[in-house]
């Protein structure tokens, strides 16, 4: 039986190859420190935290996120380990919440590789900590226990780690933060949390779609209300309905056939409307698939090192390492192997062509901000007078189902702006091209994404600039120069940058010092565009200098609060000469890539997920086309 532990209380491990699972519903990071009999932890090298994941017989997760799986094996750790404490964090300087008792309490348990478990805790009566030691794993006469602690710190990592007697505690603990940072431009920010009476009861976890989860699938601790920031539950009503009127029922599936599973319908999940519907049904389905795909990794992980040792045991014995009956144990452990993957495949497939069905079902379903370009509803694009509640922003799949297209969705407006990586970096499709492709697609990407996003907005509610210093993107910027749908000419040139950059920094001031005061916009200078604005910058950071950068990262900084948004084309190592007076910049930002990459990750386990951008299909003119009817709406709104 499971041993569901209180703070203080211990229980024996029966084994030493372990996995421990933390669910938080909020990303938070989960870490690991070593130390010797009396608790010590000697130096750096024996902290795992995202920057350094892996340690000898220890692996924590890379980044920040709601779920985390740490592998352990105690007999791998070194012999001056004693104890290994498992730590949990909120990731600070992130718009996250900065206390524990803004978040639901964390659930952590540990398993075998088989996903029975062991021992669970649930890491209760936190306040303003941000810190916390949760679990312990210690030695004790030769056998290891677990203990629950709970030990929470105010004052964070820093005095975590100075508590385990670590030296120089400041300085990791602002490592770690800063790692956590970096890894925000490559994460998918979580979507608001659903509510509990979702018609999916997604919070199932893997296997939810049909027929039973698992053996290593652990359904996730997620509460019906998560906390966020610092400032309670969250309010689930929609930020633009004024009534309390309860949502109308969500569309529900035929009844499906005795041992079959049930039909998909678009916008079966709960919502006040179906854009809402839609919304929440999509991003279940980039859940469903991150747990499923998790689970069925778990399970090929397991029957990895199950097979390896029951090779080990075989063979340790000298009588067994020639002849047959060596070979007949290695073909027994891959057999045994080879089914444990084959049953874990068979649940994931099942999954995966659930989940197949129901895109091809939601994705003729969705209205333009959330449709490829390619998708018909387009060729009835009308200019909307609401603003919906995202955008689609490209698409992310996973190897185990490459045709399985999840769309990327962001919440509008845009909380953060967006980087598009003009350099060649890692992917294996920028390889295969010169420098100067990979910088045309990178504003081929941007002038797609300005136009969905000037294609959602009312007319008039949404104004694009753009900083073009040397004039290079003239030609692939023509789409948006031609239908009249910048508020300017792209700005070149030094002076131009500078002009730009001037007044969109005094319209941010203006608005943060109207918003302080309590005043609305008529307390704004006459002749103020109150529309929210985007800023293209393209082939930084040629014409800036030390000025203008330091106002395009108070842009990037302050301006999405107040409606000014900024979408960058550049290349970081072209950028590399300021050094590190860019990082703030780079990590504020949400890197995507022109060409297919698996750069980002998703905030429920941190897989890997590669992202196509949102380009039209070759020879397609439908961009073209919106943008003139977007340009005609414009022309024609009363001045």
């Amino acid at each position: 039986m499971t041993a569901e532990l209180v703070r203080g209380q211990n229980h024996p491990l029966p084994q030493t190859r372990l996995e421990i699972r933390v669910s938080a519903g909020t990303p938070i990071v989960a870490g690991a420190t070593l130390g010797d009999e009396q608790g010590r932890v000697r130096g750096a090298e024996q902290v795992a935290h995202p920057g350094a994941p892996s340690l000898p017989g220890l692996e924590v997760s890379r980044q920040a996120a709601a779920d985390h799986r740490l592998a352990v094996d105690l007999e791998a750790l070194g012999e001056g380990v004693h104890r290994v404490n498992v730590l949990l964090a909120l990731p600070l300087g992130t718009p996250g919440p900065s206390r524990f008792a803004a978040v639901a309490a964390p659930f952590v348990a540990v398993t075998g590789l088989d996903g029975t478990e062991i021992a669970s805790y649930t890491v209760t009566g936190l306040g303003a900590e941000s810190a916390v030691v949760a679990l312990e794993l210690y030695r004790r006469q030769g056998a290891w226990k677990i203990r629950a602690i709970g030990q929470g710190y105010a004052g964070g990592l820093a005095d975590m780690l100075a508590d385990q007697g670590l030296p120089e505690a400041g300085q990791l603990a602002t490592a770690i933060q800063d790692a956590i940072a970096l890894g925000v431009s490559r994460s998918v920010a979580a979507p608001p949390p659903r509510t509990s009476d979702d018609a999916r009861v997604r919070a199932a976890g893997p296997g939810a779609l049909g027929g039973p989860a698992p053996a290593d699938a652990q359904p996730p601790v997620i509460p019906p209300q998560q906390a966020v920031g610092d400032g309670g539950p969250i309010n689930y009503a929609h930020p633009r309905r004024q009534t309390s009127t309860p949502p109308p029922p969500a569309p529900v599936a035929p009844p499906a056939a005795p041992g079959e599973p049930a039909q998909p319908v678009a916008g079966d999940a709960s919502g006040w409307s179906m854009d809402e519907r839609l919304y929440n049904q999509v991003w279940g389905m980039f859940e469903d698939l991150a747990r499923a795909v998790a689970a069925y990794r778990s399970a090929v992980d397991f029957a990895d090192s199950r097979m390896e040792q029951e090779i080990d045991r075989a063979l340790s014995d000298p009588r067994g390492r020639m002849g047959s009956a060596g070979d007949q144990a290695r073909e027994q452990a891959r057999a045994k192997r080879e089914e444990l993957v084959a049953r874990a495949r068979e649940a994931l497939d099942r999954d995966l062509g659930q989940l197949t069905a129901e895109s091809e079902v939601v994705e003729p379903a969705l209205p333009p901000a959330y449709a490829r370009w390619d998708n018909p509803v387009w060729h009835a694009y009308r200019v909307p007078m609401e603003l919906p509640m995202a955008l689609r922003i490209g698409d992310l799949q996973l190897p185990e189902q490459p045709e399985l297209r999840i769309p990327m969705l962001v919440r509008l407006p845009l909380e953060r702006g967006l980087w598009i990586d003009s350099g060649r970096g890692g992917s294996e499709a920028a390889a295969f091209m010169d420098s100067g492709q990979v910088k045309g697609l990178a504003v081929d990407t941007a002038v797609a994404i300005a136009a969905r996003l000037l294609a959602v907005y009312p007319a008039h509610e949404f104004a694009v600039h753009v900083i073009d210093p040397a004039g290079s993107a003239a030609a692939r910027l023509a789409p948006l120069t031609r239908a009249g749908v910048l508020a300017a000419p792209p700005a070149a040139g030094a002076a131009g940058v500078a002009e730009v950059l001037a007044r969109l920094t005094e319209r941010v001031d203006l608005v943060q010092m109207a918003a302080r005061a309590g005043a609305g916009a008529d307390a704004l200078p006459p002749g103020m565009d109150t529309a929210e604005q985007l800023l293209i910058v393209n082939d930084f950071p040629h014409g800036f200098d030390d000025r203008a950068l330091n106002q395009l990262r108070y842009l990037a900084d302050e301006g999405p609060s107040v409606g000014v948004h900024l979408l960058m084309v550049a290349d970081r190592e072209e950028a590399s000469e300021y050094g590190p007076v860019l990082q703030p910049l780079w990590r504020s930002l949400l890197r995507l890539t022109p060409v297919p990459d698996d750069h980002l990750a998703d905030p429920w386990v941190g897989h890997a997920w590669t992202y196509e951008p949102p380009l039209t299909p070759p020879g397609s003119r439908i961009l073209e086309q919106v943008l003139g009817q977007v340009g005609e709406a414009r022309a024609a709104w009363p001045r």
